[in-house]
């Protein structure tokens, strides 16, 4: 257990896996924490992850989720229930926090983002690392202030990104990398010895946030650049995907193999062997097709199921 300064208090907005272990981080801290700020969950959104309420639910701790964390009338329910609390963290939490949110706590209010900043500010850092073919990304804890993930830098642990990870495995290493940040920072912020160093917002740049029609996989795309969109769609996300003859196939999951004797066409297609199921590149590289579905279908789809669907050995997918 850390030791911490007794009665530290702070205010908590959290959601996911990362606003889970980083809550717990505080608790097994002794911090006090008046009040919990977190999401309802999105019946479209399927929840793979952990949940702050049920943490919360755990520990008796009150726990709100209101559709506008902004409100006047919300601050002002905050206060009543916190008072004026030491320091306000964010964890996760899906939205950004007005001016009157940042004057609140005595000691500062601090964001957990999970890549390493600059890099990657904004929305969806781990999925859009994975598309870039990142061989690295972390987490980093940081001042908030008005404008989002550009505030001065608490500290920042890294993670490797392999070759063959998919979004949702980076996702779990930046969960420790959260925790460990948390951990290792929080006696230094109570005991107002941490020191922050500013970013330098030029060396990276703001993503905004991905839709699932975003998992197009673009026609032009060589093979490295279908295997990272992939496995950085792959589940519990959305999901990579073409349009094969007119139905949508959702490709979950890819891996790098030599083109194999006798692959026809050019461009962008999805082609049996009879054995195999391939994913051919614009560039003639080819990806083995580990795993795939047809929109509306719960049953993988295989080479003699493509054959047998499509009535061909060759399906260009469409532009």
């Amino acid at each position: 257990m850390i030791e911490t300064q007794a009665k530290t208090s702070a205010i908590v907005f959290a959601y996911s896996d990362v606003g889970v272990r980083c809550l717990r981080v505080l608790l097994d801290a002794g911090v006090h924490v008046p009040l919990v700020v977190t999401h309802r969950d999105d019946p479209a959104e399927t929840r793979w992850f952990a949940s702050v309420a049920e943490l919360a639910a755990e520990h008796g701790l009150p726990c709100v989720a209101p559709d506008d964390p902004n409100t006047p009338e919300f601050l002002a329910f905050a206060r009543e229930k916190a008072g004026h609390p030491d320091f306000l963290f964010s964890f996760y939490y899906r939205r950004m926090l007005a001016g009157p949110w940042l004057t609140l706590p005595g000691f500062g209010a601090f964001n957990l983002h999970g890549s390493l900043l600059p890099k990657y500010r904004g929305r969806a850092p781990v999925n859009w690392a994975v598309i870039h073919g990142e061989r690295e990304t972390g987490a980093s804890l940081h001042v908030m202030n008005e404008k989002p993930d550009n505030g001065a830098i608490v500290d920042q642990c890294a993670v490797p990104i392999l070759g063959d990870d998919t979004a949702r495995e980076v996702f779990d290493k930046v969960v420790v990398a959260a925790e460990i940040v948390l951990a290792r920072s929080l006696p230094r912020l109570i005991d107002g010895s941490a020191r922050f160093t500013p970013q330098d917002l030029s060396q990276g740049r703001y993503f905004g946030a991905r839709r699932p029609d975003d998992g197009r996989i673009p026609s032009d795309a060589n093979a490295r650049q279908i295997h990272d969109l992939v496995r950085a769609l792959a589940p519990p996300y959305p999901g990579a995907f073409a349009f094969v003859g007119g139905q949508r196939v959702f490709v979950e999951r890819t891996r790098h193999a030599p083109t194999p004797p006798g692959a026809p066409g050019q461009g962008l297609r999805m082609w049996s062997d009879g054995a195999t199921l391939w994913l051919l590149a614009a560039d003639g590289d080819a990806l083995r097709v580990l795993a795939a579905r047809c929109e509306g279908d719960t049953m993988p789809l295989n080479a003699a199921g493509f054959e047998s669907r499509f009535a061909s050995a060759c399906i260009h997918a469409d532009a």
